[in-house]
């Protein structure tokens, strides 16, 4: 039922002359009645489909464009809204600080999620951005299942939707990587799943249930890892019509265990034996991926409620292939293709199932990749490799022979120092005295542009963008005590010979780095694009502005008004 009519009331005051020298004031009221559309519910759509594409660069929108097909990546950017300059917010940049980002609005400074790996500080232990030894894997018997969100520490937006239709909207996470599910589904999520390399299935923890739903059993049982990997990675086209990449079997692309060379096609059906683990490496990765996603759709009937569903869907193999064979290989252009090729599939499928418009769906991505160094160096382009490790076992060296207690420096993670405190402490050093011996040494190694402390970044004389990432990435309890930043082409590594590392990594606060797609499709976008300024943070606020929901607890990003109609 609609409301029809408004009915609207005006005041008009009017001026009657009495006399030459007296003036009353008279006021009339007139009624009118206007014809409107006032709808009973709030406008939402059926489902939100958020699609994170991890290590995708901004320009493979583009680098690939002319192969993609119609109803994929082209489809989005065609009848989407694509924001073309979207930034990450800080530094270090890397899956798990990225996916958290993405649906908080927020930053490690307030997430806690201050790398894949991060240190407490105060004990000096090590700790996996989703670890969680107080749950049980609910699905194989590995314990790749204990895990849960609890280590993030505010809300997402995911959270923000079960909390506004007091949690009657569902919300289920799905990736290969346990991060890439749990992290954007939420503290409150009805399920995250992700992938078990030991016995090939989808798995989730007691966090979430003690027991797989029936249509997650049926898809395990499907045994779809070991069918994709028997039929061998072929390329989509003929290898030497690969021209946005390199030719096959460059120097700087890393090859598979067991074979001569990193070419395609792969052998998929011979290596996997003993670890379907090797799925995570192939374009099925994202294939299986996407099938568990449409499983969820189906099972969980997603969109099919009175409350909007929202499922968050992480592509991870992109990552893998990108760290193995680098962003100019065949291989990358080859996964790119049949990644477009899954959108489009599922696009397809989201049409037939609730209606095209009746769904919204983004594309982003966690962070970006560099070129590889060795690449760079041979069209002489500066770049290099840092080899932290070996800067680790340096300072430690430096500072036992000033201070004599021995590995002061636990860890170079996240390229930041941290410091064993306990040892610290108990030989009380001064800690900014620590601190400015292992500065003055950074600032002069190769590839260091500069070292902060990071509790007086605010004042360090760097570049303002620099600083503003520094700080927004620290998290006091969870970072280190100085940040390392590279010069432009340089990332960690560790290079043998001449011919340095092979494939690529990311974690910098480079445009290769930051630079990370953004495209808006379906309910509530119009159609078009944006080139000013936008960031990580301003994906999760835009999409509670379209839901009409508060913005996660920890949000500092803005809405992103173009977006929407």
């Amino acid at each position: 039922m609609k409301i029809k009519y408004l009915v609207c009331l005006f005041f008009v005051t009017g001026v009657l002359s009495t006399s030459a020298q007296t003036r009353k004031t008279k006021v009339a009221t007139v009624t009118t009645v206007v014809p409107v559309e006032i709808a009973n519910t709030i406008p939402r759509p059926k489902l939100v489909v958020g699609i994170v594409v991890d290590q995708m660069r901004w320009d493979y929108l583009y680098r690939f464009y002319d192969r993609y097909q119609l109803n994929g990546i082209k489809r989005l950017l065609n009848e989407g809204f694509s924001c073309d300059n979207t930034l990450i917010d800080y530094i270090p940049t890397f899956t798990a600080p990225g996916h958290s980002s993405i649906y908080t609005g927020s930053v490690p400074a307030l997430t806690g999620i201050a790398g894949n790996d991060f240190i407490i500080q105060a004990t000096g232990k090590s700790v996996y951005c989703t670890e969680d030894t107080s749950v049980r894997t609910v699905g194989a018997d590995s314990k790749a299942g204990q895990m849960s969100p609890r280590n993030l520490l505010t809300t997402t937006v995911t959270d923000e939707l079960k909390l506004a239709t007091n949690f009657r909207s569902k919300v289920i996470g799905v990736a290969l990587k346990d991060r890439g599910g749990i992290l954007p589904a939420g503290h409150t999520a009805d399920a995250a799943y992700w992938f078990d390399d030991k016995s090939g299935n989808w798995i989730t923890s007691t966090y979430y249930m003690n027991e797989l739903p029936q249509w997650v059993k049926d898809f395990n049982a499907q045994k779809l890892a070991e069918t994709y990997l028997k039929l061998d990675w072929n390329p989509l086209f003929p290898v030497d019509t690969y021209v946005q990449t390199l030719p096959d079997n460059s120097k700087y692309e890393g090859k598979f265990s067991g074979t001569s060379a990193p070419t395609l096609p792969v052998k998929t059906s011979a290596l996997y034996k003993g670890s379907l683990g090797m799925i995570r490496s192939t374009p099925f990765g994202n294939t299986i991926t996407l099938d568990m996603a449409v499983a969820a759709i189906n099972g969980e009937q997603l969109g099919q409620h009175d409350q909007t569903d929202f499922l968050a869907v992480s592509f991870s193999s992109t990552d893998y292939i990108g760290h193995q064979f680098g962003p100019n290989s065949v291989e990358i252009e080859d996964t790119y293709l049949k990644l477009d090729q899954n959108f489009a599939s599922l696009f397809t499928f989201l049409d037939a199932k609730l209606g095209k418009g009746n769904y919204t769906v983004f594309l982003t991505a966690d962070h970006g990749a560099a070129h590889n160094t060795a690449f760079l160096k041979d069209r002489g382009i500066p770049a290099g490799t840092w080899d932290d490790g070996a800067v680790r076992d340096s300072l430690n060296k430096i500072l036992l022979q000033k201070y004599h207690v021995e590995k002061l420096v636990l860890s170079m993670a996240n390229y930041q120092v941290n410091f064993n405190y306990t040892d610290l402490q108990y030989a009380k050093l001064d800690i900014d005295a620590v601190k400015k011996d292992c500065i003055d040494y950074l600032e002069k190694s190769p590839g260091v542009a500069y070292a902060v402390d990071l509790k007086k970044a605010q004042s360090a004389n760097i570049p303002e963008e620099l600083r503003l990432r520094i700080i927004n990435g620290y998290n006091t309890a969870r970072s280190g005590e100085i940040q390392v930043i590279l010069f432009p082409g340089w990332f960690t590594g560790h290079g043998s010979g001449d011919s340095g590392p092979t494939g690529t990594t990311h974690g910098t606060w480079n445009p290769y780095d930051t630079h990370i797609p953004l495209v808006f499709m379906g309910w509530g976008i119009p159609h078009g694009h944006l080139n000013r300024e936008t960031h990580m943070t301003d994906i999760a606020p835009t999409i509670a502005a379209l839901l009409h929901i508060q913005a996660p607890n920890g949000n500092i990003g803005k809405v992103i008004p173009e977006a929407l109609k």
